[in-house]
């Protein structure tokens, strides 16, 4: 048996309009079920036997979203928030019909990949702690990393509370000095250096308290992936795309794994 909906939350759901808007367009003779024009807007459809059209439109029905997001810095991973602005506020009204929800958190000032959806059980494997879902974060930190960090990192560190992290891997992309006006040169007057690093669980402002551990600071910070799902990089910061039917089953298809050997 197929999902049975009311005819005018269906066609608000799939963005039609609201639900008076969609009673006038009834009464308007501009909806039609099965080809026969629909004298009800509480008429109850079948959504996977039957077919709905709006002014001629098929309306595709789903029950399902999922958005990748570019997040910009200074937006809080929330459906709502009394203070700050939220990722769900950069969605347009009509993504926002099914109730996304961000899978995780990113701290305010982190940008990067976030995915959105409404499937409950896909973000659970997700997040689960079980699961171990690898995610890949670049980062310009303050200070010099070296192969002494790379091998504290892929042993695990213990963070400030106590907690022994993971094996983690860490790749170092360059390190260069850089003088008081931020500008490369080579006066020793102070380090910064651009590594990525793959974590397998998801503690608090983990990342930044990793790097705290080993004297060093985190300044900026992007996600690049969570399990098979990577950034398109031709997202500007802010903007946001529904992903594609192979992401979405590369997402499905993917169990974390829940070995604690080294990355």
């Amino acid at each position: 048996m197929g999902d049975k909906l009311r005819l005018d939350k269906l066609l608000s759901n799939m963005g039609y309009g609201s639900r008076s808007e969609i009673k006038k367009a009834v009464k308007a003779g501009k909806v039609a079920v099965d080809g026969v024009i629909a004298k009800d807007s509480g008429l109850i459809v079948d959504v996977s036997l039957q077919e709905v059209t709006c002014e001629g439109e098929r309306v595709e029905y789903r029950s399902v979203i999922y958005l990748m997001l570019n997040k910009p810095a200074g937006v809080v991973s929330a459906t709502e928030d009394k203070r700050d602005k939220t990722v769900v506020d950069l969605l347009r009204p009509e993504d926002t019909r099914l109730a996304p929800f961000p899978v995780g958190r990113l701290d305010k000032d982190t940008v990067g990949l976030l995915l959105l959806t409404n499937d409950g059980v896909l973000a659970h494997e997700l997040l689960s702690p079980r699961k171990h879902v690898d995610k890949t974060y670049e980062a310009l930190v303050a200070g010099k990393v070296d192969e002494d960090d790379v091998n504290r990192f892929a042993s695990g560190v213990t963070l400030d509370d106590g907690y022994e992290t993971m094996p983690a891997e860490l790749v170092i992309a360059s390190v260069y000095e850089t003088g008081e006006d931020g500008e490369g040169r080579s006066d020793g007057s102070e380090f910064r250096s651009l590594i990525t690093l793959t974590i397998r669980e998801g503690k608090f402002h983990q990342v930044k308290r990793m790097f705290q551990a080993v004297g060093k600071t985190v300044l900026t910070l992007k996600r690049l992936s969570m399990g098979p799902l990577t950034l398109d990089e031709s997202l500007p910061e802010g903007a946001y795309r529904e992903l594609t039917d192979e992401e979405v089953e590369g997402l499905k298809a993917h169990r974390g794994s829940e070995r604690t050997s080294q990355l």
